[in-house]
């Protein structure tokens, strides 16, 4: 057998030899590597300071002549029950416009072009995001924009008459589309949550974009745009410095609505009511061309599972990534040698499915794992009885090779996803905000890789206790009513009820 050294020389197609040499064996007279060792590892960590206003300043060292900084804000839909739904819509559309230094978002743009910088903003349920990417030499420039751009909006009348257009159209746009799922998403909320906190509406309803006006907007910002609920997130940068630049320009800073006291603000805790949102649509025509999408009716069930502050927060994600799924044409779909739950029971056992995907949301007081499933019409009851018995299969045995496949998978995605500058930026912020520390990726992975089968079968006997939600879209005739779907949840074996099946 063959061993360390050189073995006999094998032919390539260049016509030359090379020899097989073991890939775990050290090549023979080639010195010693000498690896790069970390300067401590404290360089890596994410530090957190936070400034006597209550302004958390939290930076995460990392190489390269770039920078990500930003504010997040906890402040979102979620926290709009007393206001007019649609407020964090509109300033996501209005932020890096005119401010009290800058004159128009073009001078804005101006601005970080010198640093070669980048803006953007993004609101969510629970949490509002303005970032700049730019060069680590224009921080002061970057840090003065954000307090300005967040503090010290203009807010003109032809600034919010443009972001009603935008919103106008981009709610128009939003029901055009082929993919639902953006649609199918608030109506899973709206179901699970009804009329309280998430399942509050993360769009501008089209009858509040006349309603909102720049009284509105002082009123919500005078309340949720305070030090306390911010924090200041910076990678690729030193602390330091970024803490002298916050105190600069965020320490003791005049909000252009005043600085009075945030009186309405709104503590609720997410109450999980479960329920079904309908809307008949009639999907025969959403995309054009010589090859349209057939027409589709789009199911989502869902029931709760945590908060991202507990522990059972890990179990629930490996459990996800062990449901998988995907669309039946997504790359690497049936018969691609995909090994997730949703392909090998679903995807590849029923050719009629067209999507089969598992996705959690979760937030600081709740969480929510669904299902999204489209088929032809024609078949909506079969495909609501297949996915009601995924969700009674995850309780069942789990294979030691199917939690180690999805451990390792989720992992995978972890690290992989913090090679980005930006994405790093936006763990950072959000870690700090909610808990004032950040978990590092090797913690995570070590929790993942402390998941075991009776931890994953522990969280879904619990969660299948919950009553369901369910969110529908496109015709609906023959979908079973929202008790056989409990009732097929509380079987044993996911199936609705015979006498739905004999008399539907």
């Amino acid at each position: 057998s063959r061993r360390c050294g050189l073995a006999a020389g094998r032919s390539y197609s260049g016509g030359g030899a090379y020899p097989s040499v073991s890939l775990t064996c050290p090549l023979p007279g080639v010195p010693k590597a000498v690896f790069a060792a970390a300067e401590g590892r404290e360089r890596f960590e994410t530090r957190v300071t936070v400034l006597e206003n209550g302004l958390r300043v939290a930076s995460q060292n990392k190489f390269g002549q770039f920078c990500t900084v930003g504010l997040l804000i906890n402040s979102g839909s979620r926290h709009e029950a007393k206001y007019l739904s649609g407020i964090s819509h509109f300033l996501e559309k209005l932020a890096f416009s005119s401010t009290a230094q800058f004159g128009s978002k073009d001078e804005i743009l101006l601005t970080l072009e010198k640093h070669g910088g980048i803006c953007d903003c993004q609101a969510s349920r629970d949490t509002i995001m303005y970032a700049v990417s730019a060069d680590a030499k224009g921080l002061d420039t970057v840090v003065n924009l954000l307090a300005d751009v967040a503090l010290q909006p203009r807010l003109s009348d032809e600034e919010i008459e443009m972001t009603r257009t935008a919103i106008r159209f981009e709610l128009e746009d939003l029901n055009m589309r082929p993919d639902p799922e953006p649609l199918l998403t608030e109506m899973i909320h709206a179901a699970a949550y009804r009329d309280n906190t998430v399942g509050l509406n993360r769009f501008c309803p089209v009858e509040n974009t006349d309603k909102i006006d720049r009284e509105v907007l002082h009123s919500y910002l005078r309340n949720y745009y305070t030090p306390d609920r911010m924090v200041l997130a910076g990678v690729g940068i030193e602390h330091e410095q970024l803490v002298e630049c916050a105190k600069k320009h965020l320490l003791g800073a005049e909000p252009v609505w005043g600085s009075g006291q945030a009186k309405d603000v709104d503590r609720s805790v997410a109450q999980y009511t479960g329920g079904i949102v309908k809307v008949e649509k009639d999907m025969s025509d959403v995309s054009l061309g010589p090859t349209p999408i057939p027409e589709l009716t789009h199911i989502m069930i869902g029931l709760e599972s945590c908060s991202f502050l507990e522990e059972d927060f890990i179990p629930f994600a490996v459990l996800n990534m062990m449901m998988g799924g995907g669309g039946s044409f997504s790359a690497g779909g049936p018969g691609k040698g995909m090994f997730t739950r949703l392909y090998l029971n679903v995807l590849n056992r029923h050719h009629w499915m067209y999507n089969a995907t598992s996705y959690h949301h979760s937030y600081e007081d709740t969480g929510l794992l669904c299902i999204h499933a489209s088929a032809d019409p024609k078949q909506v009851r079969e495909m609501v009885e297949i996915i009601t018995r995924e969700f009674i299969l995850m309780a069942g045995a789990v294979g030691e090779v199917e939690l180690e496949r999805a451990k390792t998978q989720l992992k995978s995605m972890l690290m992989m996803n913090l090679e980005s500058r930006p994405v790093i930026f936006e763990d950072v912020g959000r870690q700090v905000l909610a808990t004032n520390t950040r978990k590092l990726p090797h913690e995570l992975c070590a929790l993942i890789s402390q998941v075991k089968s009776t931890d994953i079968k522990r969280v879904v006997t619990k969660m299948l206790h919950k009553k369901p939600a369910v969110a529908a879209l496109g015709d609906l005739t023959d979908l079973p009513t929202y008790e056989h779907i409990q009732a097929a949840l509380s079987s044993k074996d996911g199936r609705l009820p015979r006498m739905y099946r004999l008399f539907r």
